[in-house]
C-alpha cells in the first residue's frame, strides 16, 4: 500500500463530500484531487522526475493542500521547510536533501530571494503569486498515474541536530501510513464526514492527522494562523471533532472569554503532543471541553510511541500518577528504558533513557551514517529523554540526556544558538540551556562570556539569534559575565551546573505548558 492510491481510492468513492475548507473555499474531493493532478502536472513538466525531493515553504491554504497531493501524486518528496526558520536553515533543509525545486508562498518568496544561487543543484523556484489559479487552470486535471511503491520515500521532515544543523528523517510510504494509523489508534474511529482542524502547519505535527482524516473520508479545515478566539470559531462553527494542539495552544484556548460557553458537542479529540503539558492546563482543558484530551509521545525519529486518552490521562490508578505521564506503551510500539551508559535494560520504576522501536521511525537521518549510529541501538531510536515506565505502563519524561529545549513545543538544540553567539566579536564562549517559563513551558537561557572590550548587551545577541534563527529560537534570557563558564577536569562546559539553580522546586527537568 502506498499513500497516493489510498488517497486516489477515496477521492472516487467519496468524489462529492466536502473534502477541503480554507477560509470562504470549500472543495469537494473530486474537486481537490483533479487541483492536486494539476500540480503534478505542473512539477512533472519542469522535469522533475519520481524521487526527486521538492521543498516547500508555505503557511495551511487550499494551495497547501493542492501541493501535498501533488507531490504524492507525482511521486516527489516533500521537504517542508518551516516558515518561522532562518534563510540559512531554508538553505541548509534545501541543500543537504539535494532538493531540485521549491515551492513558495507569495507571503514568503521574499525569504527565498536568489537562492538558487546560494543552493547547490536547486534549479526551480515556484513563488505562488496572484496567479497562481491561472498557472495551476493551465495543467492538465487527468492523473497522470505515476507507479508509487510502499518503500518509496514519501516526505523528509527535520529535526533539530545536536552540531547545530537540522537532521532530515526520511518516511516512505508504508512508514508514514503506520504513523497515521497509530498517531489515531486510541481515537473514536474518524468517519466519513467528520472534520479535522488545522491550525498548526500541515508542515509539521498536524500534517499526520491530514492523511487519515482523507483516508477516512473527513474533511481537512486549513486556518492559517493561530489565533485563540479565531480557532474557537471555527472549531464551534465548522462542527469540528478532531484537532492537534500543542500545550501552549491548549493554554491559550481554555483561557480565551468565552470558552465554556461554547457547544462544543461534536468535538470528540484535542490530540497534544510536542511537549510536556503543565497539569493545570491539561485539567481546565479537560474542564472547558470535555473528556476529549489525548496526549501522544513520539518524536519525528519515532512516532507515535506512546498514548492515552482521556479515561487513562485522568484516572485513579494504584501505583501510577497518570497525570503526570506521557502516555502509554501503543500496542505496536516497543518500548524499552536503559542506562544511559552502558544501554543496558533497567528494571520497572528506574530512570535512564527512553528507548523506541515502532513502524513509524526512521531508518536513519539524510546522508548522515555518524548521526545514524549515535541515535540507533539495536534497531531502536534512542529519544535523549530520560524517563521510566510504571508497573501499569505509564511512561514518565522527568528530564533530557542530551540538553534538546523544548519551547511552546519547537525543538531547539543548545549548539545552533551557542554557534551563533560565538559568531560575536564580544564573545568568547556560550552555554545555552534550557529554564522554566510560564508562557512556553521552558525557553533558551544563555550564559556567554565577553571579552570585556566589544560592546555587547542582552538585547544584542537575543537579536543576533532571532536574524540567524527565526525568532522563536532566541534566547528567552541571556546573562553576561567577563568570567570563565565552569568545565569539567577536561574543559567540557557544565551546562547542567548552570541549568541545576533554574529548576530548583520542580520534580521534574522538563517544562510544561
Amino acid at each position: 500500500m502506498n499513500v497516493t492510491d489510498l488517497m486516489r481510492r477515496t477521492a472516487v468513492f467519496n468524489a462529492d463530500a466536502e473534502c477541503t475548507v480554507s477560509g470562504s473555499i470549500r472543495l469537494t474531493f473530486a474537486e481537490q484531487w483533479a487541483r492536486g493532478c494539476r500540480m503534478a502536472n505542473a512539477l512533472l513538466g519542469i522535469g522533475l522526475q519520481p524521487g526527486d525531493r521538492v521543498g516547500v515553504l508555505e503557511d495551511n491554504s487550499v494551495e497547501a493542500a493542492d501541493f501535498f497531493l501533488g507531490a504524492a501524486i507525482a511521486n516527489l518528496v516533500r521537504v517542508p521547510l518551516y516558515p518561522r526558520n532562518s534563510r540559512e536553515a531554508h538553505e541548509h533543509m534545501l541543500g543537504h536533501t539535494g532538493c531540485r525545486a521549491v515551492v513558495v508562498a507569495g507571503a514568503h518568496g521574499r525569504e527565498l530571494d536568489g537562492i538558487t544561487d546560494d543552493v547547490a543543484g536547486l534549479e526551480t523556484v515556484l513563488t505562488r503569486d496572484d496567479g497562481y489559479e491561472e498557472w495551476l487552470a493551465e495543467h492538465p486535471p487527468d492523473d497522470p498515474q505515476v507507479p508509487v511503491d510502499a518503500d518509496d520515500n514519501y516526505i523528509i521532515r527535520h529535526t533539530g541536530g545536536t552540531t547545530g544543523l537540522s537532521k532530515g528523517v526520511a518516511y516512505t510510504h508504508r512508514s508514514w501510513l503506520a504513523a497515521g494509523r497509530d498517531w489515531t489508534y486510541g481515537f473514536p474511529p474518524i468517519e466519513p464526514g467528520d472534520r479535522c482542524l488545522h491550525v498548526g502547519p500541515i508542515s509539521h505535527g498536524s500534517g499526520y492527522l491530514y492523511v487519515p482524516v482523507f483516508l477516512a473520508g473527513g474533511c481537512n479545515v486549513l486556518l492559517d494562523r493561530f489565533d485563540p478566539g479565531e480557532t474557537l470559531d471555527v472549531m464551534e462553527s465548522e462542527r469540528i471533532g478532531y484537532v492537534f494542539a500543542v500545550p501552549t495552544m491548549l493554554n491559550a484556548l481554555v483561557r480565551e472569554p468565552g470558552a465554556r460557553d461554547r457547544d462544543w458537542s461534536a468535538l470528540e479529540v484535542i490530540q497534544i503532543a510536542a511537549a510536556p503539558i503543565a497539569d493545570e492546563t491539561a485539567l481546565l482543558g479537560r474542564e472547558v471541553f470535555g473528556p476529549v484530551l489525548h496526549q501522544l509521545y513520539g518524536q519525528t525519529e519515532a512516532l507515535p510511541i506512546a498514548c492515552m486518552g482521556p479515561n487513562q490521562w485522568f484516572g485513579a490508578v494504584d501505583g501510577s500518577s497518570p497525570l503526570r505521564a506521557a502516555g502509554l506503551p501503543l500496542p505496536f510500539a516497543d518500548l524499552k528504558i536503559l542506562d544511559p551508559e552502558t544501554r543496558r535494560e533497567l528494571p520497572l520504576g528506574s530512570d535512564g533513557e527512553i528507548a523506541a522501536r515502532c513502524d513509524g521511525q526512521m531508518d536513519g537521518f539524510w546522508n548522515d551514517p555518524a548521526g545514524t549510529a549515535e541515535r540507533m541501538h539495536d534497531g531502536f531510536v534512542l529519544t535523549g529523554d530520560i524517563g521510566r515506565l510504571d508497573a501499569n505502563g505509564y511512561l514518565y519524561v522527568v528530564d533530557r540526556k542530551d540538553d534538546m529545549v523544548i519551547s511552546g513545543g519547537y525543538n531547539i538544540w543548545p549548539a545552533e544558538l551557542e554557534n551563533v553567539l560565538t559568531d560575536h566579536p564580544a564573545v568568547i564562549e556560550a552555554a545555552v540551556f534550557g529554564i522554566p517559563s510560564e508562557r512556553w513551558g521552558e525557553t533558551p537561557c544563555a550564559h556567554v562570556t565577553e571579552d570585556g572590550t566589544t560592546p555587547v548587551t542582552e538585547a544584542d545577541l537575543i537579536e543576533l539569534c532571532a536574524e540567524r534563527l527565526g525568532s522563536y529560537k532566541k534566547p528567552g534570557a541571556v546573562v553576561i559575565t567577563t568570567d570563565p563558564l565552569p568545565k569539567s577536569p577536561v574543559g567540557k562546559i557544565l551546562r547542567r551546573a548552570m541549568r541545576e539553580p533554574y529548576w530548583e522546586g520542580h520534580d521534574r527537568r522538563v517544562g510544561g505548558n
